[in-house]
């Protein structure tokens, strides 16, 4: 039971990220305000190379995990990651 906690910790914490990596690359990187520049990824079909981007949060997430030997919690950025990657194949092709 107590590594299955683990590794859903991690996993949310992956997801977290993630959505935070999206928010900080849209703020940072745009010269619109967030709202106008989400209609602008809209628009474009954006949203694959937005959440890629925003996944490279998880790299962070699981080194510090590894660096503190959480690996479960490392299992479960690994398994937010590979969701993350599936969202992205599903959002390119539909």
């Amino acid at each position: 039971m107590r590594q299955k906690k683990e590794v859903l910790i991690g996993f949310l914490v992956a997801i977290f990220a993630t959505l935070s990596g999206i928010y900080l690359y849209v703020e940072l990187f745009s010269e619109f305000d967030f709202i106008t520049t989400w209609e602008m990824i809209q628009d474009g079909d954006l949203y694959g190379q937005i959440i890629t981007l925003g996944a490279i949060a998880n790299i962070f997430v699981f080194f510090v995990y590894l660096k503190k030997n959480q690996e479960n919690r490392a299992k479960g950025v690994l398994l937010a990651t590979i969701l993350t990657a599936l969202v992205t194949l599903f959002t390119k092709f539909i």
